[in-house]
């Protein structure tokens, strides 16, 4: 696969581990953001279904294979195993303390899937992993052995609705309400632009003062010295203490900041999608774009390569063309693989960037009949 100025965008409909084994380069990627299956039977029984909610049998027996402790599972452990590293001592202690069923399957072949990614990041690129509370534990240990926990860098609280709702009162424990973005980078130097929201109303609110400057807020002085309190006193916005005891306090103007306030990890401001959304495909997992819109834009800049191993509707896709980055996706499902070609060109048109459809499967039949 090059990656050079004559580069087309990817799409690919197959296994994700062979592919990436086979058509993508060391160390080529900038970005990758994977939202896979979560280790939930309920997530299993729909993930393929379309808007008139029909299923493919062929294609929830590719899905189901996948993740069920079964000759698929059993082959990719024995393969994690053979290395002696710490991915390997990790899974081998897993087995011993999960056994040899579903959760252990899904750990397997996210495991050494993970390890595949690693070594197509760019040094400086920076991964991704959207999951649940359900593995999100063993997830973290798994990630900290492939790239190292210095390798951390956040743990990210997506609160997906704001309501808690009240249809699970009986369930005797808290609703669900939030998944997991695990954020790690490759190296100690990795692609990064701080992502901002403009400053709510109710925190402009709190300029409610005015003087011949503009509007201020009272802020607290927490450290100070003789020189700063005479600065402060000489530029005229020094607040002297009400009563005795109390601290100073300043006037910070509004004209003087940013405008806008830093993200941090626990995000509450995008909501999953609703029923009526404009962007709404009928997909299951389908993920809002503003959630990939502000990863992408963190962690990537134009003309980037931006991959996506677990497709799904292609939302990751969609926004990183849109951002003007370069894309690559890949899914098993040939229903997501048709809905992607739909959404990208009702989206974009003619504004479209060139992209091509690889059918690995297809690709393998042929070789061998040759």
């Amino acid at each position: 696969m090059s990656t050079g100025p004559e580069w087309t965008n990817k799409l690919y409909f197959g296994d994700n581990l062979p592919i990436m084994r086979e058509y993508l380069e060391h160390e080529s990627v900038d970005l990758i953001y994977l939202d896979p299956p979560f280790n939930s039977k309920a997530t299993y029984k729909v993930l393929f279904a379309g808007k008139n909610r029909t299923r493919s049998s062929t294609q929830i027996t590719a899905f189901e294979d996948t993740w069920y402790w079964g000759k698929e599972s059993q082959t990719a452990y024995e393969e994690l195993t053979r290395c002696s590293d710490k991915l390997s001592d990790l899974m081998e202690t897993l087995c011993r303390v999960l056994g040899a069923n579903d959760m252990m399957a899904y750990l397997v072949m996210m495991a050494i899937r993970l390890a595949e990614l690693r070594g197509i990041l760019k040094p400086t690129g920076s991964l991704y992993l959207h999951c649940d509370p359900t593995a999100s534990h063993y997830m973290k240990l798994i990630l900290d052995s492939v790239f190292g926990p210095k390798s951390f860098r956040n743990e990210i609280v997506w609160k997906r609705t704001p309501f808690s709702g009240s249809s699970k009162a009986r369930a005797r424990q808290l609703p669900k309400s939030h998944d997991i973005i695990f954020f790690y980078s490759k190296g100690n130097a990795w692609t990064w632009n701080t992502p901002a929201v403009p400053y709510s109303e109710k925190y402009l609110e709190r300029f409610k003062w005015r003087d011949e400057r503009g509007y201020y807020r009272k802020t607290l002085l927490k450290t100070y010295s003789k020189e700063t309190l005479e600065d402060l006193r000489k530029e005229n916005r020094l607040i002297e203490p009400e009563h005795p005891g109390a601290r100073y306090s300043y006037k910070q103007y509004l004209e003087e900041s940013s405008g806008r306030r830093q993200i941090d990890d626990v995000w509450t401001d995008i909501n999953m999608i609703n029923p009526v959304a404009k962007e709404r495909l009928g997909y299951p997992t389908q993920k809002p774009e503003a959630l990939l819109e502000r990863i992408i834009s963190a962690s990537s800049n134009e003309g980037d390569i931006v991959f996506d191993p677990f497709c799904g509707c292609g939302t990751t896709i969609s926004v990183a063309e849109r951002l003007k980055r370069r894309w690559i996706g890949i899914d098993s499902a040939y229903l997501a693989i048709s809905l992607m070609k739909t959404r990208l060109l009702e989206t974009f048109r003619t504004d479209l960037s060139p992209y091509e459809v690889i059918d690995r499967r297809a690709i393998h039949a042929l070789n061998h009949s040759l």
